[in-house]
C-alpha cells in the first residue's frame, strides 16, 4: 500500500490556468418501476490540463454514472441529464448523440474498468487499436498500423510489431490494460477517465500503470479523472479528490488538504479502513457501518446521517431534516483548490474529533 501521508502526492501549480473541464450542478436521473434512482445529484468540480482529479467513493456513490455522463454514454438511454459540463468552454450535455461521437476518442476517452470485456473478443488488439485512430483521422490503414504499434512501445507493450496481431486472451490482464490505455490515448485526447484502471491487478502492475498515466499526462498536458475506491491511489497519483456519497460530493479538496485535514465523517471511515503499511499493524480495520443508501430512498437531511456516529454532536437533529450544503473549511491550504465538506457538525468540533478520536486509530 502506498503511503497516504500529505506529502505522497506534489500538488502542481495550476494558479494561472483556467479550468479545462467544470462539471456544475450535474444531475443524472434514471426513472425506473420502483422510482426515481438518482444516480447523481448536484455535482460540481473543475479540472486544468496538466492535473489529475481522483473520484473515490463505495460502489453505487455514483462514480462511474459521472464519467459516463462526460462521454454522453447516457444519450439515447432514459436517463434524464441535467447541469452543465464545459469542455474547454464547450456544453456538452445537449449535443447530440452524432456530435459526442467526434468528441469521444478525439477530445475525451476512457480506460474502462474491465479491459477483457471492454476488447473484442474477435478482433486482434492491433485492428481495435488502429480502428479508433482511424475513425477521428484521415490516413490509409498502413499509417493507422505503424502509430498503433508507435502506441503499444510507449505504453510499455514489448515486441509490439509482433503482438499487433494477438488477441486479447493472448496478453495478461496488465497488458490488457495497457492496450486499453494505448486505445484511449491513441488519438491524444485532451481529457483522459480512467475508470478503476488498476482493479485485479497485482500490486507491481498497479504501480506500473499508474506511473504510466502519470508520464503521458506529463507528455500529452492531458487533465485526467481517476475514479477508485483506493485512497492510496489518490494519495500517490492525484492532484485534487472528489469524495462521492450517495450521488453527492461530500467533500473534496486539494489532495494534501483532504489528507492533512479531512473533516467529513465518511472520509473519515474510508481512511480508517485502509490498511497502513508504514505503522504497525492493528488487530483489525475499522469499517464503515451499513451498507450505502438506496438511490431512489436517499435519506432525508444529510445523506450519510444512518451511519454515521458522530450526528449527536448536531443540536436540533439536523441531521435527520436539513441537507448540507458544500461549504469551505478553514483547512484550505491551496491558492486554486479550495477544501469544502459537506457537514452539520462545527468546523471546531470536526476538527477535535479528528485530532482526538479519528487521528490516533488511522
Amino acid at each position: 500500500m502506498v503511503d497516504t501521508s500529505p506529502s505522497a502526492a506534489a500538488v502542481r501549480d495550476f494558479a494561472d490556468e483556467q479550468p479545462f473541464l467544470v462539471v456544475d450542478d450535474l444531475r443524472v436521473h434514471f426513472p425506473t418501476d420502483d422510482g426515481l434512482v438518482k444516480s447523481v445529484d448536484g455535482l460540481s468540480f473543475e479540472l486544468r490540463r496538466g492535473e489529475i482529479l481522483g473520484i473515490v467513493g463505495e460502489s453505487g456513490s455514483g462514480k462511474s454514472v459521472t464519467a459516463q455522463a462526460i462521454l454522453g454514454l447516457h444519450k439515447g438511454s432514459q436517463a434524464k441529464v441535467t447541469g452543465r459540463i464545459l469542455l474547454d468552454d464547450q456544453d456538452l450535455v445537449p449535443l447530440s448523440e452524432n456530435e459526442m461521437r467526434r468528441v469521444r476518442g478525439d477530445e475525451v476517452s476512457m480506460i474502462f474498468q474491465d479491459p477483457l470485456s471492454s476488447l473484442h473478443p474477435f478482433y486482434t488488439i492491433g485492428n481495435q487499436i488502429s480502428e479508433a485512430y482511424l475513425v477521428h483521422h484521415k490516413v490509409s490503414k498502413k499509417e493507422a498500423r505503424q502509430r498503433t504499434i508507435e502506441m503499444l512501445q510507449k505504453v510499455g507493450i514489448p515486441n509490439a510489431a509482433g503482438r499487433y496481431d494477438d488477441y486479447p486472451h493472448q496478453f495478461s490482464g496488465g497488458m490488457r490494460q495497457r492496450a486499453m490505455i494505448a486505445m484511449a490515448l491513441i488519438c491524444q485526447p485532451k481529457l483522459l477517465i480512467a475508470d478503476e484502471p488498476t482493479t485485479a491487478l497485482d500490486v507491481t502492475v498497479q504501480a506500473q500503470i499508474l506511473e504510466l498515466i502519470k508520464e503521458l499526462r506529463d507528455e500529452l498536458n492531458s487533465a485526467v479523472i481517476i475514479i477508485t475506491h483506493d485512497l492510496g491511489v489518490v494519495a500517490e497519483t492525484c492532484d485534487q479528490v472528489v469524495v462521492m456519497y450517495g450521488g453527492q460530493c461530500v467533500e473534496k479538496g486539494a489532495v494534501d488538504d483532504l489528507f492533512a485535514q479531512p473533516e467529513m465523517p465518511y472520509t473519515w471511515g474510508l481512511l480508517g479502513s485502509m490498511p497502513r503499511m508504514d505503522r504497525v499493524r492493528q488487530e483489525r480495520l475499522t469499517p464503515i457501518p451499513g451498507s450505502p443508501p438506496s438511490l431512489i430512498n436517499v435519506p432525508k437531511g444529510c445523506v450519510f446521517n444512518p451511519r454515521c456516529r458522530f450526528s449527536d454532536r448536531v443540536e436540533g437533529r439536523r441531521c435527520f431534516t436539513e441537507h448540507p450544503d458544500l461549504l469551505p473549511t478553514t483547512s484550505t491550504t491551496h491558492e486554486v483548490t479550495r477544501h469544502e465538506v459537506r457537514c452539520h457538525i462545527p468546523p471546531e468540533e470536526r476538527q477535535q474529533i479528528l485530532l482526538t478520536e479519528i487521528r490516533p486509530t488511522l
